[in-house]
């Protein structure tokens, strides 16, 4: 089976070389206007173990109102290391047939949820996180959504579990988030009023 292509960036491209951890907003209008053009696909087998480049994963936060979406992995996933960890995002690698960031979110809304809502996904940071083997080589673009009322289901039942939650019911697992999620929720959902106009 061939490798899998995914698209990355060159470090020295990101703002500051990504030589900073958790959340940013300066430099994401600039940098999305030149993924485009500075972006390309790579093996991502390569790509896992060369830091030199980020693999660029849209990474989406949805809400209803003050609610946000909450998914939990059941130990029926593959990988034991994510068994009972909990997400706040949706998200994945871009490949060629995506045609870009957007493309690549709108797969994996597809591919993640059941859903009647088309919501508008609007990007507002980037994040990063060095301290990782993992995320010293990824780089994520946040972006958020909102369900206005719709339903939303996990798609793969099986593997997750998934509900819209209030922020204090995320804050009472959230030393079981995943990496990324426990950054989002306490810089942007519990984090300082400032932060928190993002959304």
């Amino acid at each position: 089976m061939s490798d899998e292509q995914v698209l990355v960036v060159d470090r020295r491209l990101v703002p500051d070389e990504a030589r900073w951890y958790g959340l940013r907003t300066d430099g994401l209008t600039d940098f999305l206007a030149r993924v485009s053009t500075v972006s390309y696909y790579a093996d991502r087998s390569a790509a896992e173990v060369d830091p030199t480049r980020k693999q660029l994963i849209p990474y989406l936060l949805l809400r209803d109102g003050a609610r946000w979406f909450l998914m939990r992995r059941t130990r029926a996933g593959a990988d034991a290391r994510l068994h009972d960890r909990w997400s706040i995002g949706v998200g994945g690698h871009v490949n060629p047939g995506d045609g870009g960031l957007l493309g690549g979110l709108r797969r994996e809304w597809q591919e993640e949820l059941v859903t009647d809502a088309a919501p508008v996904f609007r990007p507002i940071a980037l994040l990063n996180d060095d301290t990782t083997d993992v995320g010293a080589v990824h780089l994520g673009i946040v972006f958020v959504a909102d369900a206005a009322g719709h339903r939303v289901d996990v798609r793969e039942t099986n593997k997750l579990e998934g509900a819209f939650a209030e922020q204090a019911e995320i804050a009472q697992i959230r030393d079981q988030l995943e990496t990324w999620s426990r950054i989002a929720f306490d810089e942007l959902i519990a984090g300082s009023p400032v932060a928190g106009a993002m959304l």
